[in-house]
């Protein structure tokens, strides 16, 4: 595996991780402005675990969602899958620590150390996979509830904690696909039977020739 796209996977992969870190507490997840006549009353904001409203004063409050059980499905879903998608990443970062060639860690067994590092590229491909499914399903809840017109509730659109997933998710699935696609690594016994058998052939093919022109101790007429 050639170390460069080792560190560049690696580059991406912890930087998927951490912007997932910095998406799950953003609290712009979802954004919804309320006009009055003169100036904005208030500011609507939501994400994961809380929501938020900041009037034009400046002053914001924020209360917990009460209840697990009484969120919607898409919400406890999102997650679950975002927790998951930190969880993945840990171990992607971990595995591919241990399986680059530049690190100490595991002795120098390239074949081991190419495959573990293969593993951590499935992590990362875990990870920006939960993050996409838990972003895209939030943001399509979102898109609908916008766009129906008999929805009596708040209206909201797309917040930056969004975009920050989506941009976390592409970044862990081009780090874990780099991982995977050069986890092929090339041994020395790799290019060596066919040279040994053309070696071997020569070698039989000498041994017949001399054996053919060695003169015989025998002539015609030794039984006779």
């Amino acid at each position: 595996m050639n170390a460069i796209v080792e560190a560049f996977a690696f580059f991406l992969g912890f930087l998927g991780w951490l912007m997932v870190g910095v998406a799950l507490p953003n609290r712009y997840w979802r954004v919804s402005t309320v006009d009055g006549n003169v100036i904005t009353t208030s500011t609507i904001y939501e994400n994961l675990w809380m929501s938020c409203a900041t009037d034009s004063t400046g002053v914001h409050n924020c209360r917990d969602f009460p209840s697990l059980l009484a969120l919607n499905g898409y919400i406890q879903a999102s997650r679950a899958l975002m927790i998951a998608a930190i969880v993945f990443g840990t171990f992607g970062l971990t595995a591919t620590l241990v399986g680059m060639q530049c690190s100490k860690i595991g002795g120098e067994n390239y074949i081991l150390k190419g495959r573990i590092a293969a593993i951590g590229g499935v992590f990362f491909l875990l990870q920006g996979i939960c993050t996409m499914i838990a972003i895209s399903w939030y943001a399509a809840n979102i898109t609908q509830e916008f766009f129906d017109q008999f929805y009596a509730g708040t209206k909201y659109e797309i917040g930056e904690g969004l975009y920050i997933g989506w941009s976390s998710a592409i970044l862990a699935i081009c780090g874990g696909s780099c991982l995977i696609c050069a986890c092929k690594v090339q041994t020395p016994n790799e290019k060596m039977p066919y040279r040994y058998q053309q070696s071997s052939r020569g070698h039989v093919l000498s041994t017949l020739a001399t054996s053919q022109s060695a003169p015989s101790n025998y002539g015609r007429n030794a039984y006779v």
